[in-house]
């Protein structure tokens, strides 16, 4: 068979990075979730759910990109479409898992997205949701659309509030599923319609966070701005200007870093990967596959006390609108969700004096719950925000709380 005909849907280099480095046997406990029920010589037996695998028979399927006419097939998606995103991709991956302020770097952010988007339309679970999306069965077709639409969630993504979490003091790591860009939403419960079979909770619901493992020590959490704004709303509501596919604005300096995992943290972060992977996950450490058997609720909103995926809103500025000017005086307008001076609630002041009420709000409890020091830091006027607030700027903080939700 082709090589190209092998189809890994988590790119084997990734798989990697997931594996421990002092072990010389470089393989997964790769753990089926529903092992299929098999009948051979009229003996019905369920396939091992454990396996030990390395990274080339983990998360792999035969010709799940191969395209067929007739008698004639292509392995061209894989070959070429794939070639290219991956090798970007792992670049891109390389620089956000080591990321530092001030580090700017328009094509590595770029090329994550890109890759982000495709990684959660490729696997069988993507593929599954993008069919219904299309409405056909059509396998070709739904491989033609998933080229197509690979830049679908990289709009909201680029508005969201980005946080980079450290996990290197756990004993615990990230472990790996096969659809590697999950999305958790507190208002949606495993077994709610939002999530059955092959279905996700939108992006675009305000409540939605995406969580992607960048190795198994780095995770990318990215958080509604909405959300972080008030998080007292409707978890399942849209937010602002959901549309999927047009521009937005990105701004690096605003990437919370810092932000140092409990072992306990992980094995939660752990079980969210796994109630929401589709039929496998893997990890380096047998006991990693079990995170319900160490943390201490799985009420799903409860996770982390409610705030397990959430940035420190201390570290998020207020913004309203930014101003892109060019050459010849002309200059571009846009609102903190991407929309422009001629559309419907471009800087809605009902809208935001709710969410500066809200905010404010938030900030306060966090101060309240978490004590002066920061979860996550972004930066600012040169510098990265201090790891711990002041006795006074602390009192501030916790004085909004009371202030604000008073107010009508």
């Amino acid at each position: 068979m082709s090589l190209y005909r092998v189809n890994h849907y988590v790119p084997e280099w990734f798989q990697r990075r997931f594996l421990l480095e002092d072990v010389p046997e470089k393989k997964f406990y790769y753990l089926d979730l529903d092992p299929e029920t098999v009948v051979s010589n009229k003996h019905k037996y369920t396939r091992q759910a454990l396996l030990r695998w390395g990274p080339s028979n983990c998360f792999c399927s035969h010709d799940l990109y191969t395209t067929r006419f007739g008698n004639w097939q292509s392995t061209e998606i894989e070959q070429k479409f794939f070639g290219k995103i991956d090798s970007a991709g792992r670049d891109a991956v390389d620089h956000f898992t080591a990321f530092q302020h001030p580090a700017i770097d328009e094509k590595a952010f770029h090329d994550l997205l890109i890759y982000m988007s495709t990684q959660k339309l490729r696997t069988p679970k993507g593929l599954t949701y993008l069919a219904n999306l299309v409405n056909t069965n059509d396998k070709n077709l739904v491989l033609f659309k998933m080229q197509e639409l690979q830049q679908l969630y990289c709009a909201l993504w680029t508005e969201c509030v980005w946080s980079i979490a450290d996990a290197s003091k756990s004993e615990t790591k990230f472990i790996l599923s096969d659809h590697p860009v999950t999305v958790y939403n507190q208002a949606c419960l495993p077994l709610s319609k939002w999530c059955l079979g092959y279905r996700d909770p939108e992006t675009l619901l305000s409540g939605t966070h995406t969580l992607f493992p960048l190795s198994q020590d780095k995770i990318l959490i990215l958080t509604n701005l909405s959300w972080v704004r008030n998080p007292y709303g409707y978890a399942t509501k849209p937010r602002p200007n959901p549309d999927l596919l047009r521009g937005a604005m990105f701004n690096f300096l605003d990437i919370q870093v810092g932000r140092e995992l409990t072992d306990t943290e992980v094995n939660e972060i752990n079980f969210v990967i796994k109630k929401r992977a589709y039929k496998y996950i893997a990890a380096a450490k047998k006991e990693w596959l079990y995170p319900e058997s160490k943390i201490m609720t799985k009420n799903w909103k409860d996770l982390g006390g409610g705030y397990l995926f959430m940035p420190d809103p201390r570290s998020v500025t207020f913004s309203t609108e930014v101003i892109i000017g060019y050459s010849k005086g002309r200059a571009d307008f846009f609102d903190e969700y991407g929309r422009k001076p001629w559309q419907k609630d471009y800087n809605d002041k009902r809208q935001k004096e709710e969410e500066w009420r809200t905010f404010h709000v938030f900030q306060g409890e966090f101060a309240r719950v978490f004590g002066p020091r920061r979860r996550g830091r972004s930066y600012d006027i040169g510098r990265l925000d201090n790891e711990e607030d002041s006795p006074e700027y602390h009192a501030y903080h916790l004085s909004l709380e009371n202030k604000f939700k008073n107010q009508t």
